[in-house]
This record gives structure tokens, sequence and C-alpha cells, in this order.
């Protein structure tokens, strides 16, 4: 009869891996840190850790995203090296810029911190939730992403809308942006429908970081709405998910994060200027700001839509209508059970004055009538 010793990373996972004491971490990394042989058997079962994560619906963006939220730089560092080198064979072009985004030089530690880090990132990875995967239905496909000189050119517009101390050119720079994005997206649904292509509606997710989560999931929804998506919010996990086609897809992540930017130095400003008059209210007028300016953006954006849905005609309109039927289904699908989230907290005057007039003064304009 013949029995086999258990491995130092079994034992320290046995102690330290399905406790929650601090106590029990450090037998664990006593035993990992005493043992440099034990090194590629832990990075091999850290591998094995967030290839789980994927089973579960997570992508590389989502794991890294949480383990910011809930855990240390340190724990970053080391999740972002084990996604890079498990991911040798990228899932399509999204995952693959999600890739190309992390950083995957291993944290500089001690043994025992490093170990401590391990455990303490693999409790976590343990332990999370499965979520809706984003993959495409069998027998139909997502268009890919637009093409990288398109964005880089709608990238460096929006930061230049940013960055400029003069209105009217941050509003001739945005508008370029919205056009180049419209016209894109114009473009690829005429195109998949005189080719009867079958694309289909695809998924993304983009952070909602607090705080003031909900004042922002509100922008976010708005921004989707406009560009023809649907987006479901995540308070758990700190995430929104967007449903829509490819090319407006891209265009919600870009929009949002350029009103976002906009609104949080908009914000900055008018808190600035409360202050100096001996204000001292920061937390409600900062809620009441966003959630004014959420609330009035999504205005805007939606009169904008609604224009360019009345001046749509002859080939174009059915193919739109067509393809909000395509993503409500979707939608439908991924997420069969969903709840409405009431903006709370909004008890500020000034603020929700200071943040409507900031969004009035927001560099967006809605997409171009089609001639």
């Amino acid at each position: 009869m013949s029995s086999s010793t258990p491995s130092t990373v079994e034992r320290a996972f046995e102690a330290a891996l399905y406790a929650d004491s601090d106590a029990a971490l450090d037998i664990g990394a006593s035993m990992l840190a005493a043992d440099p042989a034990a090194d590629t058997e832990l990075a091999r079962r850290g591998e094995e850790f967030v290839a789980g994560a994927w089973r579960r619906g997570w992508q590389p963006a989502d794991l890294v995203r949480f383990v910011r939220r809930e855990l240390e730089d340190v724990h970053v560092r080391l999740v972002s090296a084990l996604v890079v080198s498990e991911s040798r064979e990228p899932r399509g072009p999204r995952w693959a810029a999600q890739l190309e985004e992390l950083d995957a030089r291993p944290p500089r530690t001690d043994r025992f911190s490093y170990a401590t880090a391990a455990l303490e990132l693999y409790r976590l990875l343990l332990r999370l939730p499965s979520i809706e995967p984003l993959d495409v239905p069998a027998g139909t496909a997502a268009a890919a992403p637009q093409d990288s000189r398109m964005l880089t050119r709608i990238r460096a517009l929006l930061a230049k809308a940013e960055a400029t101390g003069f209105p009217e050119e941050a509003e001739a720079l945005s508008a370029k942006a919205q056009e180049l994005m419209a016209r894109h997206s114009i473009d690829e649904a005429l195109l998949a429908a005189r080719t009867h292509a079958k694309d289909a509606p695809g998924a993304c997710r983009i952070g909602v970081e607090p705080p003031y989560e909900t004042a922002k999931a509100v922008l976010l929804d708005a921004v989707a709405g406009a560009n023809r998506c649907r987006a479901v919010w995540n308070d758990a996990l700190g995430f929104s998910t967007v449903v829509g086609f490819e090319p407006d897809l891209e265009a919600v992540e870009l929009l949002y994060t350029s009103l976002l930017v906009q609104a949080t130095a908009a914000m900055t400003k008018a808190e600035a200027a409360q202050r100096a008059g001996g204000r001292k209210r920061t937390k409600t007028f900062r809620q009441s700001f966003l959630a004014a300016y959420a609330h009035r953006i999504g205005d805007r954006l939606a009169s904008a839509t609604e224009s360019q849905v009345t001046a749509a005609e002859g080939e174009l309109l059915p193919v739109l209508v067509a393809r909000d039927v395509a993503v409500a289904d979707h939608m439908e699908r991924m997420f069969p059970q969903t709840v409405t989230t009431r903006l709370r907290g909004v008890t500020d005057a000034a603020g929700w004055e200071e943040g409507a007039a900031a969004a009035d003064r927001a560099q967006v304009r809605g997409r171009r009538p089609i001639p």
C-alpha cells in the first residue's frame, strides 16, 4: 500500500485558503515562503483559478477591476500577470484588447509578502460569483471592433475637447468625434443589411466606480440609450453591462468616458466656488451635482436620438428598427429579470442647479440627421 505526501502548496491551501483568519493566512504563507520549489505549482494553481473565472463568465478587465476594488495594488499586479500567462489564446478582439491594457510584471516583494498576497488573491478568486457570459449565441457573429485608426482619431478628438479651455473649440471637436462614430455605426448597419451578414448584438462591461455610483450608472444608461444600446447595472460588482452592436458599444465606451471627465472637472470647479463661499456640505453637493448632470444629459441625448430617428427614412429606418429589436431580445436573454433603481440622496438644490448647468455646457451634440 502506497500513499502520496501532500505538496507544500496543497498543505498551504488546506491551512489558509478556506479559512478567513489572519493566523491561518500566516501559516499558509510561511509554508510557501520556506519552499522555493513550490513557486511553479503556486503559479499554475493561480492560472487554474483564473481559468475558473472565465468559466463563470468573467473577462480579463472584469477580473482585474474587481480585484482592484476588493484588494490592493500588489494583488492587481499579481492577478494581471496570471491573466496574461493563462490567456495564451485570446478569445476575440475585445479580449485581446483587454490583455494589452494589463501590466503583466509580477510584483517585487519578499517571499512571505508574495505568498500572503497570492493566498489572499486566491481566496477572492475561489469565491467569485457567476455572472452573465458575454459570448455571442451560436450561429451568429459579432462585428469586429472599429478600425483602430478610427478609434485613435475619435479618442484624440475627445481628449482635445476635454482639455481645451475654449467652449467653441470643444464643441467642434466633440461634434466631429460623434459625427465619425455615427457615420461608422450607420455604415455598418447598412452594410450588414445589404450583404445579409449574420452579425448579432454583443455586450461589454464598463466599470462604474465609486463614489456616487448610482448617478454614474444613470449617466451611462443615458449614453447607452442614445447609441441604440441597453445598459444593466450590477451595483454589487461595480459595473454595467452594455448590450448592442459593436460600433455602438465602442461609441458608448468613448462618450461615457469623455462625459464623465467633463462632469468631474465641472463638479470640482463648482465645488471650489461653493467652498470659497463658506459652504461645507461637500458630499451632498457632489451627489446632487452628478445626479442632475446625468438627468440633464439624458434629456439632451434622448432629444438628439428622437431627431435622428425622425429624420431617418427609406432603407435606413427599417434597418435601425430591426437592430433595436435584436438588441432588446439579446438583453432579455442575458437578463430575464431586472429591477429599477431609484436615485437617492439628491437633496442639495445648489448642487442640482450647478450639475444641470454643467450638463447644458457639456460638449455633446446629437448625431446629425440623415440626408
